[in-house]
């Protein structure tokens, strides 16, 4: 899976910070058919976790309300230069991560 990432690439110690993913996936609700009429299978992405250097900052349990190509957005305190890693992992069992660095001064 293909997600795009905004994060500042440096902050000020303290400063809080705004990360955005849209991660590429088409959400199927498990209510639509195909052309042959047969239901297609229920494959959202159910859980996402973001971690600042190794410690966790944001999690969330997605489900078939969410719209296709998820867009997530949510804050935190830039303490420390370091990674961010974003991890997930959908209903058919793919997982999928994207990491960004951050420098802070």
């Amino acid at each position: 899976m293909v997600a795009r990432v905004q994060v500042p690439a440096q902050a000020k110690r303290g400063e809080v910070i705004a990360i955005r993913i849209a991660i590429q996936h088409p959400m199927e609700t498990g209510f639509r058919y195909d052309v042959m009429g047969r239901p297609v299978a229920k494959n959202v992405i159910n859980s996402f976790v973001a971690r600042y250097n190794g410690e966790e900052i944001f999690r969330a349990k997605l489900g078939s309300g969410i719209a296709a190509n998820p867009l997530l957005q949510f804050y935190t305190i830039a303490d420390a230069s370091g990674e961010i890693e974003f991890s997930w992992m959908d209903d058919a069992g793919v997982r999928g991560a994207e990491r960004v660095r951050i420098a802070v001064t």
